[in-house]
């Protein structure tokens, strides 16, 4: 259809009305700077990533969200819980070692992101519902974009600056060619939400629970329990862990869960009521996370892999990080986007790198289940699984890599007789 002759001037243009938009947009607009946010979906629409990490709240009550988010009635979330076989450990976000929010929440995020939405909405942030960016231009004087509506009519956009929160759709990234491959191999997570009704004595509902499969040490469950009597399950294995099992999505998660004991027994009285889905090969990284009149947030950015539920908590990190660099350069400040936005950002991603390829090569999973752990260690490492992955007073945040694969020869280490 032909573009309309409107076009129209804002100085922050915010794609995506996510986690990391709602968050940005809102920090800005406490700062006295026009935001508008461009929403390709009509919320609340359904998305995972449901089981928070601590830091998360750390962003939320900085955006002026926490009460809202805390009346809300989420499950709470006190930590999290491993189990493989008969081994069995847990980490509670209230004992660790970095400074902050302990307890957390897990969402349905279909109604968690239409609140934080409201909450931004509220402060007087403009968020336009079912408009998609289909073109964008950073060579001119100011960024231009291009906005379809749903009736199909178009309009331009241009802003002082442009910030990319659209998760999976990767807006910037495919219309300026930033895409570039992720070295994670590639995974498929297949999940459902269910009625849970667990009536297990030892499952706490106050925990995420991850289960590795008994065989293959690659392949894992998530089982995040909600507020309602339901929770949300999935397994995550490669691609030749799902050869010969059913096409089917619900019969292959249920096949994954019946070699699971540890679910097989929690899940005894499930009610599979909602068909599963797939997402395959999530892992995404991009050339760069800022140019001139723009800046990419959480997964329209890099994606690592589900299993720590870093996703959101990058996201969100990404967007406090973001709104106060470009706060600054809005007041005609000289800033420095590599300095204060990207490296800092990156080293705590690398940390979450750094403990995700641990756990797919086993060395991390040897250090969560080891018994003999000496406390101290374990509150540090803590603070990583609740998301604090940029306090480099943490001895494992700091020198991750070295650490853990110290750490993980002391585990694999026999118990003297």
């Amino acid at each position: 259809m032909k573009a309309s002759s409107h076009s129209e001037k804002r100085s922050v243009v915010v794609i995506g009305a996510g986690p990391s938009g709602a968050i940005a947009a809102a920090l800005l607009k406490r700062q006295g700077h026009d935001v508008l946010i461009i929403e390709r979906q009509r919320f609340p629409r359904f998305s995972i990533g449901e089981s928070l990490l601590s830091h998360c709240l750390d962003f939320i009550e900085e955006a002026g969200m926490l009460e809202a988010v805390q009346t809300a009635g989420f499950q709470i979330k006190h930590g999290a819980a491993f189990g493989c076989g008969d081994r069995y450990t847990e980490f509670d976000f209230r004992d660790k070692f970095t400074e902050g929010h302990g307890s957390t929440y897990q969402v349905q995020r279909a109604d968690f992101d239409q609140l934080l939405a409201d909450q931004a909405a509220l402060q007087g942030v403009e968020i336009r519902y079912e408009e998609e960016i289909t073109a964008a231009d950073f060579d001119g004087p100011h960024p231009y974009l291009q906005v379809r509506r749903l009736d199909g009519s178009e309009y331009a956009l241009h802003a002082d600056f442009v910030l990319d929160a659209s998760g999976y759709g990767r807006v910037l990234p495919r219309l300026l060619d930033l895409e570039a491959p992720s070295n994670f191999p590639l995974r498929r997570a297949v999940f459902t939400h269910i009625r849970d009704n667990i009536e297990d004595p030892h499952f706490d509902r106050n925990k995420i629970l991850i289960t590795t499969h008994p065989e293959w040490r690659d392949v894992w469950f998530w089982t995040i329990p909600f507020s309602d009597g339901r929770c949300s399950l999935g397994v995550v294995a490669s691609a030749e862990r799902y050869a010969g099992r059913p096409l089917d999505l619900d019969a292959c998660l249920k096949a994954f869960v019946l070699e699971a004991p540890n679910l097989q027994r929690i899940l005894k009285h499930a009610e599979w009521d909602t068909p599963a889905r797939l997402i395959n090969g999530y892992s995404a990284n991009v050339k760069a996370l800022h140019g001139p009149g723009f800046a990419l947030l959480g997964n329209a950015a890099e994606f690592l892999d589900p299993v720590f539920s870093s996703g959101v908590t990058i996201a969100m990190r990404s967007a406090s990080m973001a709104a106060a660099v470009l706060h600054r350069q809005l007041n005609g400040e000289t800033v420095d986007w590599d300095g204060e936005f990207s490296t800092p950002l990156k080293r705590g991603v690398d940390t979450f790198r750094a403990y995700v390829e641990g756990w797919y090569d086993g060395s991390f999973q040897d250090v969560i289940y080891y018994e003999r752990a000496q406390p101290e260690i374990r509150r540090m490492i803590c603070s990583i699984l609740a998301g604090y992955a940029w306090d480099n007073s943490n001895p494992y945040v700091a020198e991750p890599r070295r650490r853990l694969r110290v750490l993980a020869e002391l585990c694999a280490t026999p118990a003297p007789a």
